[in-house]
């Protein structure tokens, strides 16, 4: 019989034998996620002939049902058994999926975006309380020191995943939606179908998962609640992580709907770059993950959430090429950069609040967190759907003249209208959220020129085993970049400490 009490104190083999099952709970979970969010969502949302509010309103979801986490408080602190909550509630979770892909075999109407909201709603719901519990669970579970380390790991797991089957799912619904359109909103029932198949098989997970005990809390919920609010360090990774939150949800939950109705891409263009996107994450994940653990959480997001920033900036842009190959370049490149700035990102996002988090009451920490974040990416869509109809008729153009001896040429420096004005304003936004992460403390952080002298060694030294030294000096001209600044700053004696520089493989 299954034991799903907490247990006093776990040995090496049990914290080894969970950190295996939290990864296979992550990758059926994110298989799940493939088949019911994202790009597929929003297309079967425009098939079923959605506005763009209740475009706004799905990608609102996800975010406006993080304040039902404070329920999880409540019960992690009632039953301290976090396993079976976040079992019953992720179980909860499911059904609502199943739901959805059942509907069209049950009943003759179908599915109707009122009906997809209302369930989607409450799926959220559950996974959010589930969620929060989980958080909890997992932070004692995981050594601190490996933090990074692991989670890298199961994201770039979780990531190839959903590339592989991403791919293959969007160019089926691709060929039936060219041979067989009656069937394609049917496509996305049935993708629920096994997305909710796939949920109950990570639950199973779940449960075989140890616990260790938590320390009972004893605290009423509403003092659980401000304590995060009294700690001054934290209190600035809220002020931080919620402007940064509204920023990125204020243009980014519409690049999929840009693509896909402005420019008229077709979805297997749309899911291919999406998977270019990932594939560069996904070779970042393990670099991330060292770094984190060497440098920092801080010291990571002070260098890519500033990439990633300027790649909303460049999305105002992609509609300037006037040739089919220019523009889909520019999308390339933005995709590329921004996969590989967004693993930083995310990773770094999350190991900071479990590291910051009290550990006696890590789950009302890391509920606020979530709550904060939830609430300013829940306005940011609302508001971007509420006003695109308002924007999409006006417009905003910078023109330039090019004289020569024979001839004077006109042409268009900046085009603005429509989903553009979000991609600016959020990337601005971005930018500035990065003046409140200076205020946020963390135990181990490096100044940020540290750590890119690293990357820049590590980067030549992977060109050189794998190019030669040649290809290395011509691809990687920076290097010499990176030699002079660190002779400078060993020279101001600020970084005498570090052993790596200078370093042969600068020269």
């Amino acid at each position: 019989m299954m034991k799903l009490q907490p247990s006093k104190s776990l040995t090496k083999d049990q914290t080894e034998s969970g950190l295996k099952l939290v990864i296979a709970d992550g990758m059926t979970a994110e298989a799940m996620v493939v088949f019911t969010s994202g790009t597929f969502l929003t297309a079967m949302a425009i098939s079923l002939g959605a506005t763009n509010f209740q475009l706004g309103l799905f990608a609102a979801l996800p975010t406006f049902t993080t304040i039902f986490q404070l329920v999880a408080i409540w019960l992690v602190q009632r039953f301290n058994n976090r396993r079976v909550i976040t079992s019953i509630f992720n179980l909860l979770a499911r059904l609502p999926i199943i739901s959805i892909g059942l509907m069209p075999f049950l009943f003759t109407g179908g599915t109707s975006v009122q009906v997809l909201l209302l369930l989607l709603f409450f799926q959220h719901i559950f996974g959010d309380i589930a969620g929060a519990s989980w958080n909890s669970w997992v932070k004692d579970l995981v050594p601190e020191k490996q933090l990074g380390v692991f989670f890298s790991r199961r994201s770039r797991m979780a990531q190839t995943l959903n590339v592989t089957l991403s791919l293959a799912t969007a160019f089926g619904i691709d060929y039936i939606k060219a041979h067989y359109p009656s069937q394609e909103i049917i496509t996305y029932n049935i993708l629920f179908l096994i997305g909710g198949g796939l949920g109950l098989l990570s639950v199973g997970f779940l449960l075989r998962t140890p616990e260790p005990r938590a320390k009972k809390i004893n605290r009423k919920l509403l003092t659980l609640f401000t304590l995060p609010l009294r700690n001054r360090n934290f209190k600035n990774l809220l002020a931080f992580n919620s402007v940064w939150a509204f920023a990125l949800n204020l243009a980014t939950p519409f690049f999929s709907v840009y693509l896909l109705k402005t420019l008229g891409m077709p979805l297997s263009y749309v899911i291919s770059l999406g998977i270019l996107s990932q594939l560069s994450g996904i070779l970042s994940f393990k670099l991330w993950g060292q770094y984190t653990d060497r440098f920092s959480n801080k010291t990571i997001l002070s260098i890519c959430a500033p990439l990633y920033a300027f790649c909303i900036l460049f999305f105002a842009f992609t509609a300037m090429p006037t040739t089919w190959l220019g523009r889909l370049g520019l999308l390339v490149f933005i995709y590329l950069v921004s996969g590989w700035s967004v693993a930083g990102i995310n990773l770094a996002l999350s190991n900071i609040g479990l590291k910051l988090a009290s550990k006696n009451e890590a789950i009302a920490y890391l509920s606020v967190k979530n709550m904060f974040a939830a609430f300013f990416s829940t306005i940011a869509p609302l508001v971007g759907g509420l006003l695109a109809d308002f924007f999409s008729s006006h417009q905003f153009n910078w023109n330039m003249q090019f004289i020569s001896t024979t001839s004077v040429t006109n042409f268009t420096l900046v085009n603005l209208r429509g989903w553009n004005y979000f991609f600016i304003f959020g990337g601005l936004l971005a930018l500035l959220s990065l003046r409140l992460l200076k205020l946020v403390k963390e135990h181990g952080e490096v100044d940020k020129m540290r750590a890119i002298i690293h990357l820049r060694a590590d980067f030549r030294k992977t060109l050189r085993n794998r190019f030669g030294r040649q290809v290395a000096d011509h691809v990687y001209l920076p290097a010499i970049i990176a030699r002079r600044r660190s002779k400078k700053l060993l020279k101001q004696k600020r970084y005498s400490a570090f052993p790596v520089l200078p370093d042969k493989n600068l020269t």
